[in-house]
């Protein structure tokens, strides 16, 4: 899967009470919560992420309450894709579940910056900034997980293949 776009920049421990705050987990609509998402840090998010869908963050992106609403908020708001130093596991492992692409590079956390212009490229394993025109190496996703992305997340896969079975 490859990604391209403008990075929104954050610093350490975006929680998910800040990603969505909890007033609007009254739905699970990706749309409706990307509406209010990163309302508890950035009032101009929503806005901002219309030119630019990658988020980048450093450490312990995600912390806080384990909900799935965290990723989906990021989703219907227009995310592509989250860069961090590192993720909370639940948040990881939401994200990967409901097909938001993340990423782990401490190098690419430190030294990109808001407004820079990157492509991620989770199959070959690369961040290339090209701004900057440098390169960053990740792990690239296995064969199962791309197979998440690309068909939006684990329940669409299930669903997809339940539907196979069915004909």
């Amino acid at each position: 899967m490859q990604i391209k776009g403008k990075i929104i920049k954050y610093g350490d421990n975006v929680n998910t009470d800040e990603i969505i705050p909890a007033t609007y987990l009254v739905t699970v609509d990706p749309k409706k919560l990307g509406e209010h998402c990163m309302e508890g840090i950035d009032r101009d998010f929503v806005r901002k992420v219309k030119d630019s869908p990658v988020v980048v963050a450093g450490r312990n992106f995600g912390c806080g309450s384990s909900r799935e609403h965290a990723p989906l908020a990021l989703k219907g708001a227009g995310v592509k894709c989250v860069i961090a130093s590192s993720f909370a596991r639940i948040f990881f492992r939401n994200a990967i579940n409901t097909g938001l692409p993340i990423v782990e590079s401490c190098e690419c956390a430190k030294e990109c910056e808001e407004g820079d212009i990157i492509e991620v490229d989770t199959v070959e394993g690369i961040i290339k900034n090209i701004t900057k025109n440098k390169t960053f190496s990740i792990s690239a996703y296995p064969e199962f997980i791309q197979k998440f992305m690309e068909e939006g997340g684990i329940d669409s896969w299930v669903k997809e293949r339940v539907l196979e079975n069915k004909r």
